[in-house]
């Protein structure tokens, strides 16, 4: 029993060792080339750098891309890496060969600081993913304006005092 134990485990370990060799690559096998005949997206620049921006101010970008491929080029998704980043694409429209489009990138500039965000843009291109970026810095919010001198807001409105 304890023979036919050990016979049976050999055999078992030898069919898991022989299974799990990577099959040997022959001179046959081709690589498949790469497609020139896909579509291909070219950006002007791949990256905006707003510098110093207001608190509230205009924080939209186009970036500027064209079809340099020999199909029509469809964009199927565009997503920022956050919610304060909002991409608006051409939508299941496809760019013909040599057309050029816009992807319009907004940054909620409600949000004082550095930033640095991006955004995937998702179509059938030779490189199915593209990753544009913007950068910059949003001043801090302004702070309220002082009284004026007889004492009273804008809006009439008289402050409470303090304690």
């Amino acid at each position: 029993m304890k023979k036919r134990l050990i016979t049976f485990s050999t055999v078992l370990l030898m069919t898991v060792v022989a299974s799990a060799q990577e099959a040997p690559k022959t001179a046959t096998t081709t690589a498949t080339p790469a497609s020139t005949s896909l579509a291909e997206m070219t950006f002007e620049t791949d990256l905006h750098d707003f510098g110093t921006i207001e608190y509230g101010g205009n924080g939209s970008y186009e970036f500027k891309f064209k079809n340099t491929g020999k199909e029509p080029l469809i964009i199927s998704n565009a997503k920022g890496s956050c919610g304060c980043t909002v991409p608006t694409y051409p939508k299941d429209v496809p760019i013909k060969p040599g057309e050029s489009n816009v992807i319009k990138v907004t940054y909620d500039t409600k949000r004082a600081g550095n930033f640095s965000k991006t955004v995937t843009i998702t179509s059938n291109s030779k490189t199915p993913e593209k990753v544009i970026s913007i950068k910059g810095v949003v001043q801090p919010a302004p702070t309220e304006e002082a009284f004026p001198t007889n004492g009273k807001r804008e809006n009439g409105a008289v402050p409470l005092e303090k304690h």
